[in-house]
């Protein structure tokens, strides 16, 4: 449950992020909470797959005595394992949908999930602070960076930021 929550929190949070940061959308609980929804329940459709295959490799493997030939060539002494194996992907999944319905849960999950998002949010422009804040004299490597930052600089973002004024030129020129 907890790989599969997390997992479930994983997903809403990169949508919270795509959504509210690239596409400058607002956060809105109740549009996320449809993200959680379709999340846990595509994540208990996965897990009555899983539950599936154990079904089957457990047939396959009821009366078989020899040796295996790898890791899932299962034997009749896995018979009990495999269908352990089953019933927690069967219990793993009817708690998801249970989830999925509890409107509870599922707010809880986007409120995580806004946390999470806000966190790598937090870190990343913590990060470019203090490495766009840094002064030369602070940074024992700065002369021997110097030359790769101004490549760095050439290649890469005055390149961006040219190209980003022929697409808004461009766009400013189609609407006109």
């Amino acid at each position: 449950m907890a790989i599969a929550l997390a997992a479930a929190r994983l997903q809403v949070k990169n949508r919270i992020l795509v959504d509210t940061i690239v596409d400058g959308d607002d956060f809105a609980p109740e549009v996320f909470g449809g993200d959680a929804r379709e999340a846990l329940l595509n994540l208990a459709d996965e897990q009555d797959e899983a539950a599936s295959a154990m079904s089957m490799l457990r047939v396959k493997a009821w009366g078989r005595h020899s040796d295996p030939h790898g890791t899932h060539d299962y034997r009749d002494r896995d018979v009990r394992n495999l269908r352990r194996r089953a019933k927690q992907y069967t219990g793993v999944a009817k708690r998801l949908r249970l989830l999925a319905e509890s409107d509870d849960d599922v707010h809880r999950i986007v409120e995580d999930a806004r946390d999470a998002a806000w966190h790598d949010v937090e870190n990343n422009i913590e990060s470019r602070l203090r490495i766009e804040a840094m002064r030369p004299d602070d940074d024992p490597d700065y002369e021997k960076m110097r030359e790769a930052r101004m490549q760095a600089l050439r290649l890469v973002d005055l390149e961006r930021l040219s190209s980003d004024t022929k697409k808004r030129r461009s766009a400013r020129d189609a609407a006109s």
